[in-house]
C-alpha cells in the first residue's frame, strides 16, 4: 500500500484530490495539509511514502516544505499551477521524484505516482523542454560588463577596461537588467550564477 499525505491549500482540491487517491486499490491517504508546515509535521507523523505539495501555500511553501523533508525517505512530487523553469529548477535542487501540472488528465496523477514508487522521475514534458532550452540571453560584451560588475568594479572602472564611456557602460547595465527580468545589479550576478552562465 502507497501511504499518502497530500498539501493544498485550497480545500476543494485537497478534498478532491484525497478522494481520487483514496479509491485506487494500492493507496491510502494518511494526512491532509492546507500549508507547507503543517505538511512537513504530517510526514514526520505519519512516515507516508509520497508527500503530494502544492507550491504556493501560507506559512510555508512547497518548495521550501520539499527542501526540509530531503533524505527523510519520502520522495515529493510537486503538483502545481506554476510551469516557471524558476520553480522547477529549486524542485529539482530540493529533490522533488515529480513536477506535475494541475490541468494533467486526473488518471495521470496516479499513474505517476505508481511510477516514482518505482524508482522513476516523472516531470512535465514542456518544463524540461524549456528547463533545457534556456539560452543565455546576453550578447559576448554584455557578459564582459555583468563579469567585471561580478568581480566589484564600479561604472567608470568599467568603461576604462572595455575603452568605452560611462554612459555606454550605464546603457549595457539597463539592457541587462532587462534581459534578466532583474531589478539591480545584485539580482543580474545573483541570476545568472543561478543560471550556471558564469565562466
Amino acid at each position: 500500500m502507497i501511504r499518502i499525505v497530500i498539501a493544498e491549500d485550497q480545500r476543494m482540491l485537497l478534498g478532491a484530490l484525497a478522494s481520487l487517491l483514496d479509491l485506487e486499490e494500492d493507496m491510502t491517504v494518511v494526512g491532509k495539509a492546507s500549508n507547507g508546515e503543517d505538511a512537513v509535521k504530517l510526514v514526520h507523523l505519519h512516515k507516508p511514502d509520497i508527500c503530494i505539495m502544492d507550491i504556493e501555500m501560507p506559512l510555508k511553501n512547497g518548495l521550501d516544505a520539499a527542501e526540509e523533508l530531503k533524505g527523510l525517505g519520502c520522495k515529493v512530487m510537486i503538483l502545481t499551477t506554476f510551469a516557471r523553469p524558476g520553480y522547477f529548477e529549486r524542485a529539482l535542487k530540493a529533490g522533488a521524484s515529480g513536477y506535475l501540472l494541475k490541468d494533467s488528465p486526473s488518471e495521470e496523477l496516479a499513474t505517476s505516482i505508481r511510477s516514482i514508487m518505482a524508482g522513476r522521475r516523472i516531470y512535465a514534458p514542456d518544463l524540461v523542454d524549456e528547463a533545457y532550452s534556456e539560452e543565455n540571453p546576453l550578447t559576448e560584451r554584455e557578459k564582459a560588463v555583468l563579469e567585471l560588475i561580478a568581480d566589484g568594479k564600479n561604472t567608470k572602472e568599467i568603461a576604462t577596461e572595455l575603452y568605452i564611456t560611462t554612459g555606454t557602460v550605464r546603457n549595457y547595465i539597463s539592457v541587462i537588467l532587462e534581459k534578466l527580468g532583474v531589478g539591480n545589479r545584485i539580482e543580474a550576478i545573483t541570476r545568472f550564477k543561478e543560471k550556471g552562465w558564469f565562466k
